[in-house]
């Protein structure tokens, strides 16, 4: 098994810095400095430029002509589009799942639903609760592209609900993943699948506190 320490050098800068940003740590706007970042990792500009580029293909920083790297913003359209885009693709995993879900995978996910329920006013927690719930739910889809995707798409979302609604947060019993675990383990993909689309879709309905943190 791969461990962090095996990863090249750019995989793990771009990781660490991904995490700044998806956190709010590193704001939007915020110029990331080639020199400072090769200090800090002990490297050498080579794989900085290459999390640099790994960064701007997740859609988290822009390059600018003589301005350098900087965090990217994000608009209410932006936020609109994710959900949209997770929607259509967390119903698609979920249809090649469901077949290969297990009472046991189903088990472990309603317990991430309680750990969600247990984050209190931790959005940090809540979310990464809520992130293991929908991970347990994809990945028998063994469709390794599409999940690759719907991660990126999950940390964008991570990222205006840290940045929109920190301040507001109050976590939620999670209703909408109690009924999908019900009717999954009915059988009826079909009101799984609706549930969990309109799951997804709730934080694109919220383009007051986005348009706060737009490019």
């Amino acid at each position: 098994m791969t461990t962090a320490k095996d990863e090249p050098i750019a995989v793990r800068i771009s990781r660490a810095l991904a995490e700044r940003i998806i956190s709010g740590a590193l704001a939007a706007g915020s110029r990331l400095r080639q020199d400072h970042v090769a200090e800090e990792f002990d490297a050498s500009h080579v794989p900085v430029r290459e999390a640099f580029r790994r960064l701007e293909a997740q859609g988290l920083v822009v390059s600018e002509p003589r301005r350098g790297v900087r965090v990217a913003g994000f608009s209410p359209e932006e936020v609109r589009e994710v959900a949209e885009m997770r929607a259509a693709l967390e119903v698609l995993a979920l249809r090649h799942a469901a077949p290969h879900l297990t009472a046991a995978i189903l088990d472990r996910a309603e317990a991430a639903t309680r750990a969600g329920d247990r984050a209190g006013g931790d959005v940090h927690a809540w979310e990464e609760a809520n992130r293991t719930f929908h991970r347990l739910l994809l990945a028998p889809c063994a469709m390794p592209r599409l999940l690759k995707t719907i991660d990126d798409l999950q940390a964008a979302s991570a990222r205006f609900l840290f940045a929109g609604w920190r301040a507001e947060w109050e976590a939620p019993t999670d209703r909408d993943h109690r009924a999908i675990l019900v009717a999954l383990r009915a059988g009826d993909i079909d009101t799984a699948a609706a549930v969990l689309a309109r799951h997804v879709q709730w934080v694109g309905h919220r383009p007051a506190a986005a348009s706060r943190h737009g490019t």
